[in-house]
């Protein structure tokens, strides 16, 4: 197995069993933190592990660092391998959100250095509608020992403060287009976006069956986003760098390879009052 993007479903039954395999469910509600997993526990891909987006794929809030900051290296490479994850496994990871939460996951292995690792693609929703087994009961772990090996994917709020409306920067924004223009805003304290951002819903990297488009869409979409901008100085960001990753996954699909993620997004930027913000 090396799967590094999207594994299909069928790909993904066909290896369920396999000792090199760790599964992930990585379902969760922003409105309902605990919903994913209450999910789980009433079923689940057999022998899939839960992660929650809270506790497990963000380190400790201090009001001033992002809703979901990113936790240290070590101690995430630690909470991986306690679920079994060391360099040798496939790590594959699924959602009921068309892989917003399941993208997360996946960026953070690749930012430690574990480039095995795939979201599956149309995620728990496909699964059930194929009427693929589901289980019940807890995954049997034998935890194991993960090194990482911090990639340098990530810039601060002063790179982004240093690099505002500047042509060495492309800034993209994963929300929703309303939130994008501070319509609506219920999540953070500010409505608005970073100034010079550009707005791609990271929805619009989905068919209407809710898997990924075609690499070619992909790579026309992102390619018309960015336009002659190096894609090592493209940054995604979001609300607080979860669905920021999708657009990340999404141009990896494309094979557009080397943009960078601002982890604390706009739930961080906004948390300072000093930082300009743009909004109708």
């Amino acid at each position: 197995m090396d799967y590094s993007t999207l594994i299909s479903t069928t790909e993904l039954a066909t290896h369920l069993g396999n000792e090199r395999l760790v599964v992930f469910d990585c379902r969760h509600d922003l409105a309902d933190p605990e919903a994913g997993r209450l999910d789980y526990e009433k079923s689940h891909i057999p022998s899939a592990q839960f992660l929650h987006l809270d506790h497990d794929l963000s380190g400790p809030t201090t009001g001033h660092n992002g809703r979901h900051p990113l936790p240290r290296p070590d101690v995430f490479a630690l909470t991986l391998a306690k679920c079994g994850v060391d360099s040798s496994k496939q790590v594959v990871a699924y959602d009921a959100s068309g892989g917003m939460f399941a993208a997360r996951l996946w960026w953070m292995l690749r930012w430690l250095g574990h480039a095995r690792v795939a979201v599956v693609d149309g995620g728990w929703q496909k699964w059930l509608r194929e009427k693929r087994p589901v289980d019940q009961t807890a995954a049997s772990i034998h935890a194991t020992k993960l090194d990482p090996a911090p990639q340098a994917s990530t810039v601060d709020a002063r790179y982004i403060q240093a690099h505002l409306n500047q042509p060495d920067m492309c800034l993209i924004d994963a929300r929703s287009p309303e939130r994008f223009r501070g319509i609506g805003e219920t999540l953070d304290r500010v409505g608005g976006h970073i100034p010079g951002a550009r707005n791609r819903f990271f929805r619009d990297n989905l068919d209407v069956d809710g898997c990924f488009k075609s690499a070619k869409e992909l790579k026309q979409s992102f390619t018309e986003l960015i336009a002659t901008t190096p894609i090592t100085n493209v940054v995604h960001q979001c609300g607080s760098g979860v669905t920021a990753c999708h657009n990340l996954l999404a141009m990896e699909i494309a094979a557009m390879s080397g943009a960078k993620l601002y982890p604390g997004s706009w739930s961080e930027w906004s948390s300072d009052r000093a930082r300009p913000v743009e909004s109708p």
